[in-house]
């Protein structure tokens, strides 16, 4: 089969082609022939490793290759059909369309890849492409689990720090679904496709910074590494929640603290991405809540452009990478 690899951490141009072997489900797991992928910053951050949030970079190092990538194939959020089945298995069945996570085990930059039985899987929604479905995982998993986790409530004010990435972009929806009034923040290249998923209100941090406007928000999720903990926190109102996706070492430190000796709540705990999870947002897809905005989709050949795109975020919406199996098992 057909797969992009990388044998040395790198620049996007150490992505290549080749055939390598396709994998064999075991028992309890099944074999799924792999549609497409979306590009994610992850899957950039593996391929370089330079990630933004530095204190797991040790622990990282060592699970996942000290001089070279122990698993050589990139690819987390994807969607595909099922093409075989382990002995024992009952959940999923031969042939159906599914999207999901591959979680650890990477791997869906290859035409197909093998995933236990309880993997994050669901069956694709039925509105969507194959290239649409594998842009949602990622981004909607992480932003129900936090809008969740803060309890928002119809009409509250919730920010989205972030908003054009792929967490944000669901974050916006999601946060919208719950009848919360939205206000987004990113760079002005991104604002018109931001408003058309819904935001109430647009923030350019490149012209202005939302902790220094003087407004509060009763919900913040933030996406951005950078931002001021403190100054967040003063953009709370009474009661507020600060859900820190991509958390530093010091700000996990102070998050308990902050919660319990103060009446402000800071959520960092990391999505779980179950399966239940995932069907509650293909529901919100077929009810239409939930739309799937890309910026493009690519071959495998051009992998590397993908990753250029997503690294330098010369983007508006996800960035697929498809195997051009779409007019397979529908659209």
């Amino acid at each position: 089969m057909k797969a992009i690899v990388y044998t040395e951490y790198g620049p996007p141009e150490v992505l290549q082609v080749q055939e390598v072997e396709r994998p064999v489900p075991s028992k309890g797991e099944v074999l799924i022939r792999v549609h497409a992928a979306e590009a994610t910053k992850a899957d950039c951050e593996l391929r370089s490793f330079k990630f933004p949030v530095k204190w797991f970079w040790l622990p990282l190092r060592l699970a996942l290759g000290i001089r070279r990538p122990r698993r050589q194939i990139l690819g987390a959020y994807f969607s595909g059909v099922i093409d075989s089945l382990g002995d024992g298995v009952t959940r999923l069945e031969d042939g159906q369309a599914v999207f999901g996570s591959t979680g650890l085990r990477v791997g869906a930059y290859g035409e197909y890849v093998v995933l236990p039985e309880k993997a994050t899987l669901a069956d694709k929604p039925r509105n969507l492409s194959f290239e649409e479905a594998a842009a949602v995982p990622l981004g909607a998993l992480n932003a129900l689990h936090f809008l969740r986790r803060a309890k928002v409530q119809p009409g509250e004010h919730v920010l989205v720090n972030g908003a054009g990435g792929s967490i944000g972009i669901f974050g916006v929806q999601i946060a919208k679904s719950m009848g919360a009034e939205v206000t987004a923040v990113d760079c002005a290249a991104k604002e018109a496709m931001i408003r058309d998923i819904g935001a109430d209100h647009f923030i350019d941090y490149e012209q202005e910074d939302f902790t220094r406007l003087g407004r509060s928000y009763d919900v913040i999720f933030d996406m951005v590494v950078k931002s001021s903990y403190a100054r967040c926190l003063r953009s709370l109102k009474p009661k507020g929640r600060y859900a820190l996706a991509n958390p530093r070492f010091i700000n996990l430190l102070r998050a308990y603290p902050t919660s319990w000796f103060s009446d402000k709540d800071v959520i960092v705990a990391l999505a779980r991405e179950t399966v239940e999870e995932l069907r509650d947002i293909k529901d919100a897809i077929e009810r239409g809540e939930i739309r799937v905005p890309l910026d493009r989709v690519v071959p495998l050949e051009e992998a590397v452009l993908a990753h250029q795109l997503v690294e330098s975020e010369q983007r508006v919406g996800m960035v697929v990478i498809s195997h051009g199996r779409d007019e397979e098992a529908g659209g």
